[in-house]
Protein backbone atom coordinates (compact mmCIF):
# COMPACT_ATOMS: atom_id res chain seq x y z
CA UNK A 1 0.00 0.00 0.00
CA UNK A 2 1.60 3.36 -0.79
CA UNK A 3 2.05 6.09 0.80
CA UNK A 4 2.67 9.90 -0.42
CA UNK A 5 6.26 11.64 0.83
CA UNK A 6 7.14 15.00 1.03
CA UNK A 7 10.58 16.84 2.19
CA UNK A 8 12.84 15.20 0.17
CA UNK A 9 16.58 16.09 0.95
CA UNK A 10 19.82 14.68 -1.04
CA UNK A 11 22.04 12.42 0.75
CA UNK A 12 25.13 10.87 -0.42
CA UNK A 13 24.90 7.22 -1.28
CA UNK A 14 27.06 4.75 0.74
CA UNK A 15 28.26 1.12 -0.38
CA UNK A 16 26.41 -1.36 1.90
CA UNK A 17 30.40 -2.03 3.59
CA UNK A 18 30.79 1.10 4.61
CA UNK A 19 30.25 1.51 8.44
CA UNK A 20 28.78 -1.59 9.13
CA UNK A 21 29.57 -3.49 12.85
CA UNK A 22 30.47 -7.60 12.89
CA UNK A 23 29.54 -6.90 16.64
CA UNK A 24 26.00 -5.97 16.11
CA UNK A 25 23.77 -8.20 17.92
CA UNK A 26 20.43 -6.32 17.77
CA UNK A 27 18.58 -4.75 14.35
CA UNK A 28 15.63 -2.22 14.32
CA UNK A 29 13.31 -2.76 11.27
CA UNK A 30 11.39 0.15 10.82
CA UNK A 31 7.60 -0.49 9.32
CA UNK A 32 3.98 0.77 9.54
CA UNK A 33 1.41 -0.69 11.93
CA UNK A 34 -0.51 -3.46 10.66
CA UNK A 35 -0.81 -7.15 10.96
CA UNK A 36 1.65 -7.93 8.56
CA UNK A 37 4.25 -6.06 10.83
CA UNK A 38 3.02 -7.90 13.55
CA UNK A 39 3.72 -11.09 11.59
CA UNK A 40 7.49 -10.25 10.54
CA UNK A 41 7.96 -9.40 14.41
CA UNK A 42 7.16 -13.57 15.02
CA UNK A 43 9.77 -14.42 11.92
CA UNK A 44 12.26 -11.94 13.44
CA UNK A 45 11.88 -13.72 17.00
CA UNK A 46 12.52 -16.97 15.26
CA UNK A 47 15.80 -15.69 13.83
CA UNK A 48 16.96 -14.83 17.02
CA UNK A 49 15.79 -17.70 18.58
CA UNK A 50 18.67 -19.80 15.79
CA UNK A 51 20.80 -16.57 15.81
CA UNK A 52 20.95 -14.79 18.93
CA UNK A 53 20.61 -11.61 17.22
CA UNK A 54 17.48 -9.84 18.68
CA UNK A 55 15.24 -7.99 15.63
CA UNK A 56 12.70 -5.21 16.65
CA UNK A 57 9.98 -4.47 14.17
CA UNK A 58 9.16 -0.74 15.40
CA UNK A 59 6.21 0.49 13.90
CA UNK A 60 4.50 3.68 13.78
CA UNK A 61 0.66 4.18 12.27
CA UNK A 62 0.23 4.69 8.34
CA UNK A 63 -1.02 8.51 8.81
CA UNK A 64 2.56 9.48 10.40
CA UNK A 65 5.16 6.22 8.31
CA UNK A 66 6.76 8.27 5.32
CA UNK A 67 6.89 11.49 7.72
CA UNK A 68 8.93 9.80 10.28
CA UNK A 69 10.80 7.43 8.00
CA UNK A 70 12.13 10.43 5.93
CA UNK A 71 12.91 12.80 8.74
CA UNK A 72 15.00 10.31 10.12
CA UNK A 73 17.01 9.31 6.35
CA UNK A 74 16.92 13.48 5.84
CA UNK A 75 19.06 13.82 9.40
CA UNK A 76 20.92 10.82 8.33
CA UNK A 77 20.07 9.09 11.15
CA UNK A 78 20.85 5.37 12.40
CA UNK A 79 17.86 4.38 14.80
CA UNK A 80 16.65 2.26 12.01
CA UNK A 81 18.82 -0.51 10.14
CA UNK A 82 16.41 -1.73 7.88
CA UNK A 83 12.86 -0.29 6.40
CA UNK A 84 9.77 -2.20 4.81
CA UNK A 85 9.18 1.18 2.28
CA UNK A 86 6.50 1.62 0.30
CA UNK A 87 7.19 0.77 -3.39
CA UNK A 88 7.11 4.32 -4.17
CA UNK A 89 9.94 5.49 -2.19
CA UNK A 90 12.11 3.55 -4.21
CA UNK A 91 13.38 6.33 -6.46
CA UNK A 92 13.38 8.78 -3.60
CA UNK A 93 15.17 7.00 -1.32
CA UNK A 94 17.45 5.62 -4.03
CA UNK A 95 18.58 8.60 -5.62
CA UNK A 96 19.22 10.45 -2.00
CA UNK A 97 21.06 8.10 -0.76
CA UNK A 98 19.38 6.23 2.08
CA UNK A 99 19.26 3.31 0.82
CA UNK A 100 22.33 0.10 0.23
CA UNK A 101 22.70 -0.85 -3.71
CA UNK A 102 21.26 -4.50 -3.22
CA UNK A 103 22.59 -5.32 -7.05
CA UNK A 104 25.20 -7.52 -6.03
CA UNK A 105 23.47 -9.46 -3.73
CA UNK A 106 20.23 -9.75 -6.05
CA UNK A 107 23.07 -11.09 -8.72
CA UNK A 108 24.61 -13.41 -5.53
CA UNK A 109 21.16 -15.09 -4.73
CA UNK A 110 19.85 -14.84 -8.46
CA UNK A 111 16.72 -13.11 -6.57
CA UNK A 112 15.09 -12.27 -10.58
CA UNK A 113 14.32 -15.59 -10.91
CA UNK A 114 13.50 -16.59 -6.96
CA UNK A 115 10.80 -13.56 -6.58
CA UNK A 116 7.81 -13.43 -8.67
CA UNK A 117 9.10 -11.00 -11.75
CA UNK A 118 6.82 -7.85 -11.25
CA UNK A 119 7.41 -7.94 -7.46
CA UNK A 120 11.20 -7.47 -8.53
CA UNK A 121 10.57 -5.07 -11.30
CA UNK A 122 8.08 -2.70 -8.95
CA UNK A 123 9.86 -3.14 -5.01
CA UNK A 124 13.26 -3.23 -6.23
CA UNK A 125 14.91 -2.04 -9.43
CA UNK A 126 15.56 1.86 -9.89
CA UNK A 127 15.60 3.47 -12.64
CA UNK A 128 13.34 1.09 -14.84
CA UNK A 129 15.10 -1.36 -16.49
CA UNK A 130 18.21 -0.61 -15.14
CA UNK A 131 19.47 -3.54 -12.99
CA UNK A 132 20.21 -1.53 -10.11
CA UNK A 133 18.20 -2.94 -7.23
CA UNK A 134 17.96 -1.54 -3.46
CA UNK A 135 14.86 -3.49 -1.89
CA UNK A 136 13.91 -7.23 -1.17
CA UNK A 137 10.64 -7.89 -2.14
CA UNK A 138 9.42 -8.74 0.64
CA UNK A 139 5.49 -7.83 1.70
CA UNK A 140 3.36 -8.52 -1.78
CA UNK A 141 0.23 -7.27 -2.21
CA UNK A 142 -2.41 -5.84 -4.68
CA UNK A 143 -5.89 -5.35 -5.33
CA UNK A 144 -8.26 -8.17 -5.46
CA UNK A 145 -11.97 -8.56 -5.25
CA UNK A 146 -14.27 -9.97 -2.37
CA UNK A 147 -18.01 -10.75 -2.85
CA UNK A 148 -20.95 -12.23 -1.72
CA UNK A 149 -21.16 -15.98 -3.16
CA UNK A 150 -24.66 -16.49 -1.22
CA UNK A 151 -26.37 -13.68 -3.25
CA UNK A 152 -24.08 -15.07 -6.39
CA UNK A 153 -25.54 -18.51 -5.57
CA UNK A 154 -29.23 -17.65 -4.86
CA UNK A 155 -31.29 -19.64 -7.90
CA UNK A 156 -33.88 -17.45 -8.06
CA UNK A 157 -31.03 -14.35 -8.47
CA UNK A 158 -28.97 -17.12 -11.12
CA UNK A 159 -32.35 -17.68 -12.65
CA UNK A 160 -33.06 -13.67 -13.36
CA UNK A 161 -29.41 -12.79 -14.12
CA UNK A 162 -29.48 -15.12 -16.40
CA UNK A 163 -33.01 -14.06 -18.66
CA UNK A 164 -31.51 -10.48 -18.57
CA UNK A 165 -28.04 -10.73 -19.70
CA UNK A 166 -27.90 -14.35 -21.62
CA UNK A 167 -25.02 -15.77 -19.28
CA UNK A 168 -24.71 -17.40 -15.75
CA UNK A 169 -24.73 -15.36 -12.84
CA UNK A 170 -20.57 -16.44 -11.99
CA UNK A 171 -17.20 -14.05 -10.56
CA UNK A 172 -17.03 -11.76 -13.21
CA UNK A 173 -14.05 -13.06 -15.98
CA UNK A 174 -14.53 -9.26 -17.24
CA UNK A 175 -15.05 -5.52 -16.67
CA UNK A 176 -18.08 -5.78 -18.82
CA UNK A 177 -19.69 -8.48 -16.67
CA UNK A 178 -18.78 -6.55 -13.63
CA UNK A 179 -20.26 -3.74 -14.68
CA UNK A 180 -23.80 -6.07 -15.27
CA UNK A 181 -23.43 -7.98 -12.25
CA UNK A 182 -22.94 -4.11 -10.36
CA UNK A 183 -26.07 -3.17 -12.43
CA UNK A 184 -28.00 -6.25 -11.35
CA UNK A 185 -27.25 -6.20 -7.72
CA UNK A 186 -27.43 -2.55 -6.84
CA UNK A 187 -31.62 -2.09 -5.45
CA UNK A 188 -31.72 1.26 -3.32
CA UNK A 189 -35.20 0.35 -2.03
CA UNK A 190 -33.90 -2.51 -0.71
CA UNK A 191 -30.79 -1.14 0.79
CA UNK A 192 -28.33 -3.45 -1.41
CA UNK A 193 -25.75 -1.92 -3.80
CA UNK A 194 -23.94 -3.52 -6.65
CA UNK A 195 -20.48 -2.91 -5.73
CA UNK A 196 -17.97 -1.28 -3.56
CA UNK A 197 -14.91 0.54 -5.34
CA UNK A 198 -11.87 3.02 -4.22
CA UNK A 199 -12.85 6.68 -4.41
CA UNK A 200 -10.48 8.59 -1.54
CA UNK A 201 -8.82 10.92 -3.16
CA UNK A 202 -6.76 12.73 0.04
CA UNK A 203 -4.73 9.60 -0.34
CA UNK A 204 -3.71 6.64 -3.42
CA UNK A 205 -7.10 4.90 -2.84
CA UNK A 206 -9.03 6.34 -6.05
CA UNK A 207 -5.61 5.96 -8.27
CA UNK A 208 -4.85 2.94 -7.35
CA UNK A 209 -8.60 1.93 -7.94
CA UNK A 210 -8.61 3.88 -11.54
CA UNK A 211 -5.08 1.67 -12.08
CA UNK A 212 -7.20 -1.47 -12.16
CA UNK A 213 -9.19 -0.56 -14.81
CA UNK A 214 -6.46 0.99 -16.77
CA UNK A 215 -4.54 -1.95 -16.65
CA UNK A 216 -6.63 -3.92 -17.84
CA UNK A 217 -8.25 -2.20 -20.40
CA UNK A 218 -4.33 -2.35 -22.09
CA UNK A 219 -3.43 1.27 -20.99
CA UNK A 220 -0.27 2.78 -19.27
CA UNK A 221 0.28 5.47 -17.14
CA UNK A 222 3.02 6.69 -19.33
CA UNK A 223 6.60 5.76 -20.45
CA UNK A 224 8.77 5.07 -17.19
CA UNK A 225 12.00 5.11 -19.08
CA UNK A 226 11.32 8.18 -21.01
CA UNK A 227 8.88 10.20 -18.70
CA UNK A 228 6.85 10.33 -21.69
CA UNK A 229 3.02 10.46 -21.24
CA UNK A 230 0.92 12.74 -24.21
CA UNK A 231 -0.84 9.69 -26.15
CA UNK A 232 -0.44 7.17 -23.45
CA UNK A 233 -2.12 8.86 -19.86
CA UNK A 234 -4.74 10.22 -22.35
CA UNK A 235 -5.33 7.41 -24.77
CA UNK A 236 -8.55 5.61 -26.07
CA UNK A 237 -7.95 2.58 -23.64
CA UNK A 238 -8.12 4.76 -20.82
CA UNK A 239 -10.64 6.66 -21.67
CA UNK A 240 -13.03 4.17 -21.91
CA UNK A 241 -11.57 2.78 -18.71
CA UNK A 242 -12.06 5.60 -16.72
CA UNK A 243 -15.53 6.00 -18.11
CA UNK A 244 -16.44 2.64 -17.14
CA UNK A 245 -15.05 2.87 -13.50
CA UNK A 246 -17.86 6.35 -13.63
CA UNK A 247 -20.66 3.88 -14.47
CA UNK A 248 -19.54 1.49 -11.78
CA UNK A 249 -19.17 3.96 -9.28
CA UNK A 250 -23.32 4.91 -9.88
CA UNK A 251 -23.69 1.64 -8.08
CA UNK A 252 -21.96 2.44 -5.23
CA UNK A 253 -23.73 2.59 -2.33
CA UNK A 254 -25.09 5.88 -0.74
CA UNK A 255 -21.83 8.39 0.47
CA UNK A 256 -18.71 6.60 -0.94
CA UNK A 257 -17.34 9.11 -2.34
CA UNK A 258 -14.66 9.08 0.15
CA UNK A 259 -13.97 5.21 0.28
CA UNK A 260 -10.98 3.27 0.71
CA UNK A 261 -10.30 0.14 2.33
CA UNK A 262 -11.59 0.58 5.74
CA UNK A 263 -15.24 1.24 3.84
CA UNK A 264 -14.80 -1.44 1.79
CA UNK A 265 -14.67 -4.19 3.87
CA UNK A 266 -17.70 -2.66 5.46
CA UNK A 267 -19.22 -3.23 2.23
CA UNK A 268 -19.16 -7.00 2.71
CA UNK A 269 -19.44 -7.02 6.58
CA UNK A 270 -22.53 -5.05 6.40
CA UNK A 271 -24.44 -6.59 3.71
CA UNK A 272 -24.27 -3.54 1.56
CA UNK A 273 -22.73 -4.44 -1.82
CA UNK A 274 -22.08 -7.50 -3.85
CA UNK A 275 -18.64 -7.37 -4.44
CA UNK A 276 -16.06 -4.70 -3.25
CA UNK A 277 -12.87 -3.82 -4.20
CA UNK A 278 -9.60 -4.11 -1.51
CA UNK A 279 -6.40 -4.86 -0.75
CA UNK A 280 -5.79 -8.50 -0.43
CA UNK A 281 -3.67 -7.61 2.98
CA UNK A 282 -7.35 -6.48 4.05
CA UNK A 283 -9.01 -9.70 3.44
CA UNK A 284 -8.21 -11.73 6.54
CA UNK A 285 -10.61 -10.02 8.11
CA UNK A 286 -13.15 -11.01 5.33
CA UNK A 287 -12.64 -14.94 6.71
CA UNK A 288 -12.77 -14.36 10.26
CA UNK A 289 -16.32 -14.79 12.12
CA UNK A 290 -15.23 -12.57 14.65
CA UNK A 291 -15.13 -9.45 11.93
CA UNK A 292 -17.65 -10.52 9.36
CA UNK A 293 -20.67 -12.32 10.58
CA UNK A 294 -20.85 -13.33 6.62
CA UNK A 295 -17.37 -15.09 6.81
CA UNK A 296 -18.82 -18.33 5.42
CA UNK A 297 -20.52 -17.05 2.45
CA UNK A 298 -17.55 -14.27 0.96
CA UNK A 299 -15.23 -15.06 -1.87
CA UNK A 300 -12.50 -13.52 -3.57
CA UNK A 301 -11.85 -13.80 -7.17
CA UNK A 302 -8.85 -11.80 -9.24
CA UNK A 303 -8.87 -8.15 -11.16
CA UNK A 304 -11.20 -9.45 -13.94
CA UNK A 305 -9.66 -9.18 -17.55
CA UNK A 306 -10.62 -5.95 -20.07
CA UNK A 307 -11.97 -5.64 -23.48
CA UNK A 308 -9.03 -7.18 -25.32
CA UNK A 309 -7.89 -10.57 -22.87
CA UNK A 310 -5.46 -8.28 -20.73
CA UNK A 311 -5.84 -8.68 -17.16
CA UNK A 312 -3.39 -6.51 -14.53
CA UNK A 313 -4.03 -5.28 -11.13
CA UNK A 314 -2.69 -2.21 -9.40
CA UNK A 315 -0.05 -3.06 -7.12
CA UNK A 316 0.46 -2.73 -3.34
CA UNK A 317 2.91 -4.17 -1.02
CA UNK A 318 6.58 -3.28 0.11
CA UNK A 319 9.80 -4.13 0.14
CA UNK A 320 12.75 -4.84 2.65
CA UNK A 321 15.71 -2.09 2.18
CA UNK A 322 19.04 -1.61 4.37
CA UNK A 323 19.42 2.14 5.50
CA UNK A 324 22.67 3.40 4.73
CA UNK A 325 23.13 5.35 7.99
CA UNK A 326 22.95 1.70 9.85
CA UNK A 327 25.39 1.05 12.06
CA UNK A 328 25.22 -2.35 11.08
CA UNK A 329 24.96 -2.83 7.74
CA UNK A 330 26.62 -6.08 8.14
CA UNK A 331 24.29 -7.95 10.61
CA UNK A 332 21.34 -6.57 8.13
CA UNK A 333 22.26 -8.30 5.55
CA UNK A 334 22.92 -11.39 7.11
CA UNK A 335 19.03 -11.13 8.16
CA UNK A 336 17.94 -10.58 4.40
CA UNK A 337 20.31 -13.68 3.45
CA UNK A 338 18.07 -15.34 5.82
CA UNK A 339 15.05 -13.63 5.06
CA UNK A 340 15.02 -15.04 0.97
CA UNK A 341 16.12 -18.55 2.21
CA UNK A 342 12.94 -20.96 0.65
CA UNK A 343 12.45 -22.53 4.08
CA UNK A 344 12.06 -18.80 5.56
CA UNK A 345 9.33 -17.46 2.60
CA UNK A 346 7.56 -20.42 3.00
CA UNK A 347 7.29 -19.92 7.13
CA UNK A 348 6.44 -16.25 6.59
CA UNK A 349 3.60 -17.24 4.42
CA UNK A 350 2.15 -19.53 7.05
CA UNK A 351 2.43 -16.81 9.72
CA UNK A 352 0.64 -14.43 7.35
CA UNK A 353 2.74 -12.15 5.43
CA UNK A 354 2.40 -12.17 1.73
CA UNK A 355 5.36 -13.76 0.22
CA UNK A 356 7.04 -12.46 -3.16
CA UNK A 357 8.76 -15.98 -3.68
CA UNK A 358 7.67 -17.61 -7.00
CA UNK A 359 8.44 -21.28 -5.52
CA UNK A 360 6.13 -20.42 -2.67
CA UNK A 361 3.19 -18.85 -4.61
CA UNK A 362 3.40 -21.05 -6.92
CA UNK A 363 2.66 -24.33 -4.08
CA UNK A 364 -0.71 -25.81 -3.99
CA UNK A 365 -0.13 -25.80 -0.17
CA UNK A 366 0.17 -21.67 -0.27
CA UNK A 367 -3.00 -21.75 -2.80
CA UNK A 368 -5.06 -23.69 -0.96
CA UNK A 369 -4.23 -22.10 2.43
CA UNK A 370 -6.63 -19.58 2.55
CA UNK A 371 -10.14 -18.97 -0.04
CA UNK A 372 -8.18 -15.81 -1.57
CA UNK A 373 -4.77 -17.38 -1.76
CA UNK A 374 -5.19 -18.72 -5.21
CA UNK A 375 -6.50 -15.05 -6.47
CA UNK A 376 -3.79 -13.59 -4.32
CA UNK A 377 -0.81 -15.84 -7.04
CA UNK A 378 -2.52 -15.17 -10.04
CA UNK A 379 -2.37 -11.40 -9.48
CA UNK A 380 0.91 -11.33 -8.30
CA UNK A 381 2.26 -12.41 -11.55
CA UNK A 382 0.28 -9.50 -13.44
CA UNK A 383 0.10 -6.27 -10.83
CA UNK A 384 2.08 -2.99 -12.19
CA UNK A 385 2.48 -0.60 -10.32
CA UNK A 386 2.63 3.55 -10.00
CA UNK A 387 5.18 6.42 -11.42
CA UNK A 388 8.27 5.76 -8.38
CA UNK A 389 9.91 8.40 -9.69
CA UNK A 390 11.14 10.86 -6.17
CA UNK A 391 8.60 13.39 -7.46
CA UNK A 392 5.49 10.84 -7.65
CA UNK A 393 3.70 12.26 -4.71
CA UNK A 394 3.21 15.74 -7.12
CA UNK A 395 1.67 13.04 -9.98
CA UNK A 396 -0.33 11.28 -7.53
CA UNK A 397 -2.31 14.28 -6.39
CA UNK A 398 -2.59 16.21 -9.93
CA UNK A 399 -4.09 12.51 -11.33
CA UNK A 400 -6.72 12.93 -8.00
CA UNK A 401 -7.36 16.46 -8.81
CA UNK A 402 -8.25 15.72 -12.35
CA UNK A 403 -10.13 12.15 -12.26
CA UNK A 404 -11.95 13.00 -8.88
CA UNK A 405 -14.45 15.47 -10.09
CA UNK A 406 -15.34 13.07 -13.31
CA UNK A 407 -15.80 9.76 -11.34
CA UNK A 408 -17.80 11.20 -8.53
CA UNK A 409 -19.75 13.72 -9.95
CA UNK A 410 -19.28 13.35 -13.64
CA UNK A 411 -18.03 16.71 -14.46
CA UNK A 412 -16.65 17.00 -17.55
CA UNK A 413 -15.65 13.98 -19.34
CA UNK A 414 -13.37 11.34 -18.83
CA UNK A 415 -10.96 12.31 -22.18
CA UNK A 416 -10.93 16.16 -20.83
CA UNK A 417 -9.98 14.79 -16.93
CA UNK A 418 -7.03 13.28 -18.77
CA UNK A 419 -5.45 15.20 -21.39
CA UNK A 420 -5.48 18.28 -18.28
CA UNK A 421 -3.71 15.47 -16.64
CA UNK A 422 -1.04 14.75 -19.19
CA UNK A 423 -0.37 18.24 -19.09
CA UNK A 424 0.06 18.42 -15.55
CA UNK A 425 2.73 15.46 -15.90
CA UNK A 426 4.05 17.10 -18.63
CA UNK A 427 4.74 20.43 -16.51
CA UNK A 428 5.96 18.21 -13.47
CA UNK A 429 8.58 16.56 -15.43
CA UNK A 430 9.71 19.38 -17.19
CA UNK A 431 9.68 21.35 -13.82
CA UNK A 432 12.15 18.29 -12.22
CA UNK A 433 14.26 18.06 -16.15
CA UNK A 434 13.28 14.32 -16.52
CA UNK A 435 11.28 14.97 -19.82
CA UNK A 436 14.41 17.03 -22.03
Amino acid sequence: MRKTMTGLVAGVGLIWACGTSAQAQELTIFWAEWDPANYLQELANEYEAETGVKVTVETTPWADFQTKAFTEFNAKGSAYDLVVGDSQWIGAASEAGHYVDLTDFFTKHNLTQVMAPATVKYYAEYPANSKKYWSIPAEGDAVGWSYRKDWFEDPKEMEAFKAKYAYDLAPPKTWAEMRDIAEFFHRPDQKRYGIAIYTDNSYDGLVMGVENAIFSFGGELGDYQNYKVDGIINSEKNVKALELYRELYGFTPPGWAKSFFVENNQAITENLAAMSMNYFAFFPALVNEASNPNAKVTGFFANPAGPNGEQFAALGGQGISIISYSKNQEEAMKFLEWFIKDETQKRWAELGGYTASAKVLESPEFQNATPYNKAFYETMFKVKDFWATPEYAELLIQMNQRIYPFVTAGQGTAKEALDALAADWNATFKKYGRNK
